[in-house]
């Protein structure tokens, strides 16, 4: 075939689709569809990743966390017990973790509760955690402004406390919060710190509205009903490096149950979590539904096809006895089959730039309404773009097989 022969096939192919406009278009939407659908999915996908990822990075790096009661299901690994629902960890695992595990750079127990903040007129209900020092370095979290209380107010349960972002804004806005006093629920505390600002987490939670307080003060004096005598609701654990943690995780649970005096098949009282697994799961399960909205999506692509093949099938049988004219005049089989291929790839590539580009745009409407993470694959365009083509190709298969394959004197007796 010339290359003038290729020119003049690719002219007729282009001007039977911009004979029909309005058939062209329609004949597209499918793919149209499809296309911006796989997209927008995708992006969907591809943002709860992101989401996931921040919301465990929010927690720290190489660290583990020890929660009283037995361990949940796979599907619920991350979600903490209530409130003093088990009270089977206390100050002296904690220790014993920091005086016999190796490799540990920091360890810190905790109780957590809420309460009312009132400062000068002010008031303010948010989260407070009763820790020790070593929070700070299990967390990976640093001070702004002030200071973090030392082991010595720990271990006399000091009224003192180092406020978030968050509450020292709306308890002092305009002040600083340094020296002032602070009544939680009904005892006062004094303001010796604030955090550095880490916004919200993947998972939309103020990593901001915290209180820190010293572990037995807020364990007495704010939580006391929940949490009795020495226990606590979580230990941090902090690996020294991303290579020890599972060794770590490991010498912790074997620590933990030879001092809670678990028998060998004996289920655990205790729960310890590792950061990095449950990250890893988790992107896994949120892999596996974004290629399942992807699939659904595409489900689309294939409808958009069997409206090229349809659309196609009529325009062989409308064009019948133009095909047998041009056959009549020499054109051979195989450029019949050329320009009819043509045209539908042409449909299909074309249905699929203009849904590549709505489905971005959709993906970045999302984004900004739902306070998603943009995340659009990179691959999105060409993986898009070849689907189009494919489609194009095969559904356009058959009815381009049909025109080639038409007798020219019955197509021109044809009315």
């Amino acid at each position: 075939m010339s290359t003038m022969r290729r020119i003049d096939l690719v002219g007729f192919a282009a001007g039977a689709i911009a004979a029909h406009p309005m058939r062209s278009a329609l004949t597209s939407l499918g793919v149209v569809i499809g296309v911006a659908a796989v997209v927008m999915m995708t992006s969907i996908g591809l943002g709860a990743q992101q989401r996931v990822t921040k919301a465990i990075g929010g927690l720290g790096s190489n660290i583990l966390i020890v929660r009283p009661g037995a361990a949940r299901a796979p599907g619920q690994a991350f979600i903490t017990q209530a409130a003093g629902s088990g009270q089977s960890l206390n100050d002296g695992d904690a220790a014993a973790i920091a005086a016999q595990v190796e490799d540990v750079a920091a360890v810190a127990p905790s109780v957590t509760g809420g309460a009312q903040m009132a400062a000068d007129g002010t008031n303010w209900n948010s989260r407070i955690e009763g820790v020790t020092p070593d929070y700070l370095v299990a967390r990976d979290i640093s001070i702004a402004q002030g200071r973090m209380f030392d082991d010595r107010e720990a271990r006399q349960g000091k009224k003192v406390i180092v406020l978030g972002k968050t509450v020292a804004d709306n308890l002092f806005p305009d002040i600083d919060p340094l020296g002032r006093r602070v009544r939680v629920g009904t005892v006062p505390f004094e303001v010796i710190g604030v955090l550095t600002t880490r916004g919200q987490s993947g998972m939309g939670q103020d990593q901001d509205d915290i209180t820190l307080g010293p572990l037995q003060a807020v364990r007495s004096r704010i939580v006391g009903r929940r949490v009795k005598g020495d226990n606590v609701q979580a230990i941090y654990v902090k690996a020294s490096s991303g290579d020890t943690i599972d060794r770590v995780q490991e010498d912790v649970t074997n620590l933990l149950r030879e001092r809670h005096k678990v028998r060998n098949g004996g289920e655990d009282d205790f729960q310890v979590q590792n950061s990095a697994s449950i990250l890893e799961a988790m992107q896994a399960s949120t892999q596996t539904f974004t290629v399942l909205l992807a699939a659904v999506a595409a489900v689309s692509l294939v409808v958009g096809g069997v409206g090229i093949m349809n659309i196609m099938l009529v325009a062989v049988t409308e064009r019948t006895r133009e095909i047998g004219l041009r056959m009549a005049v020499g054109a051979r089989r195989s450029e019949v089959l050329y320009q009819f291929a043509l045209e539908a790839v042409t449909l299909s590539v074309v249905g699929g730039l203009v849904g590549l580009i709505i489905g971005v745009l959709g993906a970045l409407l999302m984004a900004k309404l739902g306070d998603w993470p943009i995340a659009i694959a990179g691959w999105a365009a060409p993986i898009s773009l070849g689907f189009s083509v494919i489609v194009g190709l095969v559904f356009g298969a058959y009815p381009s097989w049909q025109a080639s394959r038409l007798d020219p004197i019955e197509a021109l007796r044809r009315e």
